[in-house]
């Protein structure tokens, strides 16, 4: 069973969750139906504009409903606020280029009176369906995959607040440029000479790694018109590497992968059919290859593909335990598998044993490699 669907993978995803559900004030009866609603792909045509969010919801009847999600702006006082408390921290400007929310400027802005995310009376929701609830349950599920946007970017906050990435970002630099007012305290700053006499202080622990992969930044812009790329493509491809990098930096790869592994690492995570015409490999080759990765990883990939001679004692040792096992037929040697039946072992190069049974597309592992041949074999 596949696990059930969650919204916002992010802080600021789960933030907007958190205030839908909590500080939003909406009605608690229509939510969880809400819910329901964005697992099932029932929304559409999602476009989140300055102070508005629109969709389709499909729902009883043949034709969507239409779902219009005003969000309250800001006005003069309140941006003043929010952009003097980014600029007065030089890492609040850099997390927000590098697609991050700090939590300590959401709280801070929220108490300074300019909070990003939807507090009572901040959400107004409306739908052509005949349901009067606020909000009705097309309307909720709209609201959910609004975490989806903001998991993406964190800007989406600001957009619905009133002004976009762009608007933003051209504030905070006219405030850096903006000479002091006359009487504002300046800082003075220091020496080069004294700044490099200074004792380095020591470094920082590193953070834990996130529990998921970071979804990728969304692109300021299309690829242009004529050219062959694609924006979905582009988006896949980005996300594949932030999914790499989460595997390294949390160990699961020790090394890089060769590019056959990342394709078979792809198609187990992704459309086949696409992968082939892509990269020129036949459909049942990546299909074999995807069930391999799934299955056991980068060994047993590993192992579906290669032969070599190994030790004696190896082999022995793997011939012992099939005899105990007490399968039907002779074991069959031949370099580095050893069959019996429909059971099949195999030594991989990482020196661990793979389980292998026969399917109708050939032999593939049934589950991660093992240190001994008798702990890979069924019971």
């Amino acid at each position: 069973m596949s696990p059930r669907r969650t919204f916002g993978s992010t802080w600021w995803g789960r933030a907007w969750v958190e205030a839908l559900e909590g500080r939003a004030k909406l009605d608690p009866n229509r939510l969880p139906r809400g819910r329901t609603y964005a697992r099932q792909d029932r929304v559409s045509a999602l476009d989140v504009k300055a102070g508005e969010v629109r969709a389709w919801v499909r729902g009883s009847r043949a034709v969507p409903y239409r779902v219009t999600i005003r969000v309250r702006t800001f006005g003069e006082e309140q941006w003043t606020v929010l952009l003097d408390t980014i600029g007065r921290q030089l890492g609040y400007t850099a997390a927000l280029l590098d697609g991050e929310l700090p939590p300590e400027l959401a709280s801070t802005a929220r108490e300074a009176g300019a909070d990003l995310l939807p507090g009572p009376g901040d959400l107004r929701p409306r739908c052509s369906c005949p349901d009067s609830a606020d909000p009705c349950k097309h309307s909720a599920a709209v609201c959910y995959l609004v975490a989806d946007e903001v998991d993406a970017d964190p800007f989406v906050l600001f957009l619905l607040r009133g002004r976009g990435r762009d608007a933003v970002l051209r504030e905070l630099r006219a405030r850096r440029r903006r000479p002091a007012v006359a009487g504002a305290e300046v800082e003075e700053g220091i020496e080069p000479q004294d700044a490099f006499a200074r004792e380095t202080a020591p470094l920082p622990k590193l953070p834990a790694p996130p529990r998921v992969p970071g979804a990728p930044s969304l692109l300021p812009a299309d690829p242009p018109a004529g050219s062959s790329l694609r924006t979905e493509a582009l988006a896949e491809l980005a996300s594949g590497a932030a999914d790499l990098a989460w595997e390294l930096l949390t160990g699961r790869l020790a090394t890089p992968l060769t590019e056959d592994e990342d394709l078979a690492r792809r198609a187990s995570r992704g459309d086949v059919a696409a992968l082939a015409a892509a990269s020129g490999r036949s459909r049942a080759e990546l299909v074999r290859w995807a069930a391999a990765w799934r299955t056991a990883g980068r060994g047993g990939f590993a192992a579906l593909r290669e032969t070599w001679q190994p030790p004696r004692a190896r082999l022995a040792e793997a011939q012992t335990a099939l005899s105990e096992a007490e399968l039907p037929g002779e074991t069959k040697t031949w370099r580095n598998r050893l069959t019996r039946g429909t059971v099949q072992l195999r030594l991989g190069q990482d020196d661990r044993w793979y389980l292998f049974h026969q399917t109708p597309d050939g032999w593939l592992p049934a589950g991660p490699g093992t240190d001994s041949p008798l702990d890979a074999l069924p019971e």
